[in-house]
């Protein structure tokens, strides 16, 4: 990267306060300090995993009850190697006895079920004690590491939902030893219970996606692309502001957080936005809105497009498609508030001499080419999606070395230009230093997925073997009756509770096992209710009380947090209203019989117009500031093109283009009398 692009992505917060607001709002950044030798160790543990994951996901042919069991062992391995008991900044070089008897214990109950997983098989429910009390040990290990490396609310619901499983099996009569066998052997021992779907899932893909994503971070394609939104959208008015959209939604198609993503990302944007002009609070609530948006923008939707495949039964390169039209209006709906915000404070953009050149972007698209090549194969379908995965990871290597080749050759880096005997060697080091460290990020990353997913594991099967999901369905259905935006709206705050506080991946594994049900009992397509629920699950991390993504992103800004979040949920309207589209409408997500490009066109022109009155609404600016009654006008404007029909379009169009032509004669007989 040049001098003038270095400066343009100039970050003014130092690691350290980037560090301390990780460590504040995002379990998986609570980790312990390795140094010298022990780190080196750990390092090596984390990468050997990784290519471990790799090898097994391409090559291994034992049954799920050997491969899912060793994976969680070497989980919790190195799970409790990287969190502490508590959070803040540990002691370095520090594992306390008793966590070292919680990872061998809790690991050796994995060990055991899969060195006996043939013989668990055929003995079905009978199992005797010592099954009983390993599986016990496993499970309780993989709560407290889940409390350490997720977090608190994903344990109030699985922690309900147990108590509830051992009252109701207690409810048909029996001993609590027999009650306690079920219950474990329902839990443990089955494909119902921690190694269900999620965890399977997990192994299969994600873990492999989360590889690929470190090693593209470490090709520099963050930079290019906060490069490559500067360039586009810094110029105009309020432009760093719209760079922080765009930036993040690209950012996001890698990265698995909300709050990952939002200090990524926002450690950039949010300075140049305070610089420009904008408010804290809108800074703050510009950045974790936008990066809450990453989890919903295809291809790889935070991991969670994968589980959906799963779930709806529909192939991925399906579900990516699907999930363009949404995300894209979602993005559209918080560029258009940043756009009038902009205008009503009268702010300017980044002068174009200062922004990132098209020859520096032309030069560099390179840098892209994995994450092309890995939507090509899974979209075409002509290789499964773990060896597209492996593929993409092999030419994000080669990416990177040509980047750093070309770096130390053309003197980029600070440094003298080098001959190209010496830029090959420092190249390689350099690649091969990247290598091992993508390979641990991408290790350790996976640890909090993949304990969140056996935790996603055991709430499914708690809601499977006590029938909940058919009663929380029945109540909903029988609340709403026939009027189905009733139980939309009860769904969608179920989702908001649920949803506080939980990663991407078991956030979804949740929605998908207790809340789906309902909206397809309800009569809505599976595809449009499991995106309905993912919709309302992943705002809760800007949605207050939890809005931990919003909190992130005032602690950057030195804002209000409160206030934070409340813009943020302003901002993210779309997120709120585009469910419900596509609820009544699933032509937004290319479903139904009539499927043309004028019927989805008309969709998704009503409703960026619906969106686009809404904002204005909400911001309370066009052209000048608008009085109660046209805001009034412009949010029922923008409902009625929300709603599916060409009669509410019409009326809704109407609207919204009277108020907009009144408005623009108002502000321009205001200006001469103010001057």
């Amino acid at each position: 990267m040049s001098k003038k692009e270095k400066e343009v992505n100039n970050v003014p917060e130092t690691e350290a306060n980037l560090d301390e607001v990780m460590r504040k709002y995002d379990r998986e950044s609570n980790t312990r300090v390795w140094q010298g030798v022990p780190a080196l160790i750990i390092k090596i543990l984390a990468a050997v995993f990784s290519v471990y994951c790799i090898y097994m996901t391409l090559f291994s042919t034992a049954m799920p009850e050997v491969r899912l069991p060793l994976f969680m062992g070497f989980i919790l391995i190195l799970g409790f190697l990287t969190y502490p008991i508590k959070k803040g900044f540990p002691k370095p070089n520090h594992l306390p006895w008793y966590d070292i008897i919680i990872m061998a214990v809790g690991s050796s109950a994995y060990f055991y079920f899969a060195i006996n997983a043939m013989n668990l098989i055929e003995r079905q429910n009978r199992i005797n004690d010592m099954d009983i009390v390993m599986g016990i040990i496993g499970i309780l290990a993989l709560i407290e590491l889940c409390r350490r490396a997720v977090g608190i609310p994903i344990l109030c619901v699985a922690g309900a939902l147990l108590v509830y499983t051992f009252i109701k099996q207690a409810s048909y009569g029996g001993s609590a030893h027999t009650i306690i066998r079920s219950v474990i052997h329902t839990l443990f021992y089955t494909t119902n219970g921690v190694i269900g779907t999620p965890v399977s899932v997990c192994y299969s893909y994600i873990i492999l996606f989360i590889i690929f994503g470190a090693f593209l971070e470490r090709t520099g394609i963050a930079n290019y692309f906060i490069s490559f939104a500067n360039r586009v959208a810094g110029w105009s008015s309020g432009g760093p502001a719209k760079v922080a959209v765009i930036s993040s939604a690209l950012c996001g198609m890698v990265s698995g957080s909300s709050v990952g993503n939002t200090v990524t990302t926002g450690s950039f944007t949010i300075p140049m936005m305070k610089k420009t002009g904008y408010k804290p609070e809108f800074a703050g609530a510009v950045e974790a809105s936008a990066s809450t948006g990453g989890q919903i923008m295809p291809p790889i939707m935070g991991a969670a497009a994968f589980l959906m495949a799963e779930y709806i039964g529909i192939p991925y390169a399906q579900v990516a498609l699907k999930a363009i039209l949404p995300a894209f209006l979602y993005f559209a709906g918080i560029f258009i508030a940043v756009h009038l915000e902009a205008k009503k404070l009268n702010l300017k953009g980044i002068p174009r001499h200062e922004l990132p050149k098209w020859s520096y972007l032309g030069r560099f698209c390179y840098l892209i080419l994995p994450l092309v090549m890995l939507v090509w194969l899974v979209s075409s379908g002509s290789k499964t999606m773990n060896f597209s995965a492996a593929l993409s990871i092999l030419a994000a290597i080669i990416v990177g070395f040509i980047h750093f080749f070309h770096d130390h050759a053309a003197g980029e880096e600070g440094e003298q230009k080098t001959s190209i005997g010496q830029a090959l060697n420092l190249a390689c080091k350099k690649t091969l230093k990247n290598t091992v460290d993508a390979l641990e990020a991408g290790g350790k990353s996976g640890i909090s997925v993949a304990v969140a997913c056996g935790m996603a594991g055991i709430i499914a099967g708690c809601i499977t073997s006590t029938g909940l999901a058919s009663t929380l369905i029945n109540a909903i259905v029988s609340l709403a009756k026939d009027v189905t935006i009733i139980g939309l709206v009860l769904t969608m705050l179920c989702c908001i509770v649920l949803g506080m506080g939980v990663p991407t991946t078991a956030n979804y594994c949740i929605m998908a096992a207790t809340t789906a049900p309902i909206l397809i009992k309800l009569g809505f397509p599976a595809v449009a209710a499991h995106f309905f629920v993912f919709y309302f699950g992943i705002v809760a991390d800007i949605t207050p009380p939890v809005a931990l993504a919003a909190y992130a992103g005032s602690a950057i800004a030195k804002s209000n947090p409160m206030k934070t979040g409340i813009n943020a949920t302003k901002l993210a309207i779309a997120a709120f209203v585009v469910p419900y589209i596509f609820a009544y409408s699933p032509l937004m997500l290319f479903e139904g019989d009539n499927i043309t490009f004028f019927t989805v066109a008309q969709v998704a022109l009503s409703a960026l117009v619906g969106l686009f009155g809404i904002a204005a609404a909400l911001n309370g600016y066009l052209f000048s500031k608008l009085n109660p009654i046209f805001r009034l006008l412009l949010v029922g404007g923008g409902v009625c093109m929300m709603i599916p029909g060409t009669l509410t379009d019409v009326i809704g169009l109407g609207v919204i283009a009277a108020v907009c032509v009144a408005q623009k004669m108002l502000s321009k007989n205001a200006r001469p009398a103010a001057a």
